[in-house]
Order: structure tokens, then sequence, then C-alpha cells
């Protein structure tokens, strides 16, 4: 009888090869990243010695109750543990990455937090998709994602008092007319996408096509389409990389969803489907141009959830310019085959490649929280065995806005949602809900220029 070998435990052995890679790539310096509720990266460096030695570091869970004007809601101590204590955080291997832009050998890898019980903690955005994803695998089923994420390159800007203007490009020149889809235009930006592009291949980003959106400096970046937490990741790597190459050039890359005032907004619009154990997409109808019952259930469920989950599509006070005030931007629930008037689109494709697009993301969202809010509406919808409308032919906007108009109203939606709450986490949702309260109070305090321009003498 062979002798049995004494194999290393998993955790171990990742811990083993983790080492070797920092000590083969010779790193000095670990970058912890942890993606906060807003989508940034939180954490901490660390020396590569004393990375490797302590295996993992710790943070304040309070990083996941903060926001993004560094403030707490009122019920702080309501959301976080009663100690306001630390978490345990380990590294997941398969995000370990170069920082390309760094001077020094550096690595950056996500870490996933834990409680000191080793439980995962309820707050951490990747934990909340891995929740939704959870769902998914019980009932044999597997999520694919490919978002595509639009951004702005704007001058640099030190005064927030003054609007954003486009940047000038290797012409010397801005744009000042819509280019959509225009090579020339993309080509005005090259050595700041030459460079974009030097960092996705060194952090290993599947960026996929690069395109000019409508806006005037304004592009498109789609990734290939694979499982979700790795989707989210990658959105969260690239947004860094961006930024950083463009300042390098000295612009702003900005992910707001509407940062000018006579240009469209900017979207993330997630291409979804279900494969099953085997690898078969479930959405796909028996011959071409049809859909399964299942689809039609996950279709349901984005038209009759996806209002309650607006506040992850549309996180901040500005995301609802670009709903609102857009041209080809959701305003309800609807949905077409290849229609882009409307907020849900499907594509015609063939039948391996049947999937929706949602239209509702601002490329502002948390890719982590808005995968997992679109996939947690499909699943209710495969739960309750809904039935979808019919699909739009015609403009979807002549339907009218059905989707909340601000993002106070989207939070009162939010709140009174409970099957969306035990899908995501109620915790979660109390945490994440007064993070967002706490934001609007704080921008509904500023006095805006266009009050003082015509309100401060006529009324």
């Amino acid at each position: 009888m062979a002798k049995k070998k004494n194999l290393p435990p998993p955790q171990a052995q990742i811990e083993s090869e983790l080492k070797r890679w920092l000590k083969d790539n010779r790193i000095t310096e670990v970058e912890c990243l942890v993606p906060d509720f807003t989508g940034n990266a939180r954490g901490k460096i660390v020396p590569a010695t004393k990375y490797s030695h302590e295996w993992g570091t710790r943070l304040p869970e309070g990083i996941f109750v903060t926001t993004v004007t560094g403030d707490f809601p009122d019920s702080y101590y309501e959301l976080v543990s009663p100690s306001d204590s630390d978490m345990y955080l380990r590294p997941d291997p398969d995000t370990r990455r170069m920082v390309p832009w760094a001077t020094d050998p550096t690595a950056q890898i996500i870490h996933d937090c834990f409680t000191r019980d080793g439980r995962p903690h309820e707050l951490a955005p990747r934990n909340v998709l891995r929740r939704v994803l959870s769902a998914y695998e019980a009932l044999g089923l597997k999520p694919i994602i490919a978002p595509e994420v639009e951004f702005f390159l704007v001058q640099k800007n030190t005064d927030p008092d003054f609007p954003l203007q486009p940047p000038a490009g290797r012409s010397g020149r801005p744009e000042t007319a819509r280019q959509s889809y225009s090579i020339d235009a993309v080509n005005e930006f090259d050595p700041i996408l030459d460079l974009m592009y030097d960092y996705a291949e060194a952090m290993e980003l599947d960026v996929d096509t690069l395109i000019h959106e409508s806006g005037a400096a304004q592009l498109e970046v789609n990734f290939e389409h694979a499982d979700p937490m790795s989707r989210a990741d990658q959105v969260f790597l690239f947004k860094r990389a961006m930024r950083e190459a463009a300042l390098r050039h000295g612009v702003y890359a900005t992910f707001l969803a509407k940062p000018m005032e006579h240009e469209p907004g900017s979207a993330m619009h997630l291409h979804q489907s279900l494969v099953d154990a085997q690898g078969n997409n479930v959405f796909a109808g028996k011959k071409a141009g049809e859909h399964s019952q299942l689809f039609q259930h996950y279709l349901a469920g984005l038209q009759k959830y996806i209002p309650f989950a607006m506040p992850f599509f549309a996180p901040n006070v500005n995301s609802y310019r670009r709903l609102l005030l857009g041209e080809i931007s959701p305003k309800n629930v609807e949905w077409g085959y290849d229609n882009r008037t409307c907020g849900l689109r499907v594509p015609v494709d063939s039948l391996e490649n049947s999937r929706v697009e949602s239209r509702f993301p601002g490329s502002d969202a948390n890719p982590y929280l808005a995968v997992a809010a679109t996939l947690a509406c499909g699943l209710l919808g495969i739960r309750e065995r809904l039935t979808p409308t019919e699909p739009m032919t015609d403009n979807a906007h002549d339907r009218g806005v059905t989707i909340p108009r601000s993002l106070h109203e989207a939070l009162d939606g939010l709140r009174d949602c409970e099957p969306l709450k035990e899908v995501m986490g109620s915790r979660f949702v109390g945490a994440y809900s007064a993070v967002k309260e706490k934001e609007y109070e704080t921008y509904f305090r500023v006095i805006s220029s266009w009050e003082r321009e015509f309100l401060l003498l006529n009324v």
C-alpha cells in the first residue's frame, strides 16, 4: 500500500506560493488594498519582509462607515462592533500584481476582511458580492459579467468653484464637437492611452477594446467577460491605473457620472449571463432569437428590483444628473432587443452569447456593489418566477421616468425592500444606507453658486 504524502494545508500552500512570488519579483513593499463603499482603495503599505512574516495586516472596520468627505454617520457605533474593533486582512493571491508606476518593485494585493473569529466581515464589498455568488452556487449556476467603463479626461482642476474643461490633445486643441467612435479623436490622447495600456499589460488586466464616446475627451474601455469577482477586481484596479496614467501627463481621469454640464454622463454598463455546471448558457432558448424561461425570470427580477437597488448603481448625488439629464441614459426599467433607449438592452447575438446589458450603473459606482446588486435583482426574479413586460420596439424614454430621481428618494426605496436586504445582507445595507444618507445631508448643506446667482436678490 502506497504511503500517503503529508500535503500542506491549502492556506499554508497559498502563503508559501505568495511569499515565493514576492521573493522572485524582489518586492520591497506591498500595498494591502481593501475596496471601501465608494470603490476607493483603503489599506496599508507594508515592507515586504514584515508582510511575509505577519502574513496580512489589520484595519479598523470603521473604514466601511466613513463617508466620501471623511465624516461618520450619527449612528456610527450602531453600525460597527461595540468595541470599534479591527478587521483581519488576508490576501487573495489571484489579485497579486505589480505596481507599474512605482519607483521600487512594489506589489498590490487585494485583501479580504474577516472578523476575529474568522468569519467574512459583513460590511466588506467583496464579501457582499461573494454572498450573492454563493446564492447562485446553491442553484448550480455561475454568473458571467463583462463591464464597459466610460470616463472623461479633463484639465487639472484645483479650484472646485471652476467648471471642468476638456484637455488639449496632441494637436494642442481641446475637442469642441461630438466625436463618437472617432479613431483620430482617440489618437489625440495616444501618449496617455499608450501608458494606460502599458500599465494594464503589466497588471494583467483583460482590457478588450477602447473607443471614443460622444463626450469631449470621453472614452470607454471594455473588459472581456469572466466571473464577476475578477471583473469587479479589474475595474477597481483599472481606475487606479487610469488615474495614474493621466496624472503622469498632467491631466485628470475622472469617473464622475456627470462631470460637465453640457456633456453626457459616464456609465458602467454590465453585460450579464448565467451558465450551468457544464458551462452552458442557461439564458439561451432552443433556437436563434429565443430565450429560456429562466432568462425571463431573471430579466423580470431586474425590472422589479432595480428601482430599489439604485443606490448601488447611482451612489452619489451627482449620479442622478446623468440619469435624468442624459440623452440616452435609462429613465425606466423597460427592456428591448438591441434598444439603447432601454435601461435593459438584450443584444441580438448567438445562443451561446445570450445576455442582458444593464445600462443603469454609472462609472462612479463601486464595481463590487453594482455587480452584486444587479445579480441580486436577477436572483430574486428567479426565486419569485417573475414574468417580464413585453419588449419595447420604439423609444423607451416616451414611457417617462420610473426610477428614483435623487439619492434621497433611492435610499427610501432601498430601506423598504426586504428581499433585496436579505440577499445582500441587512447589516451591510443598513451601514451603506447610513453612509449615503450622511453624504446627502452634507451635500444639501452646501449653498450653490446657482442659488447665489438667481435667488440672492430675486426672492
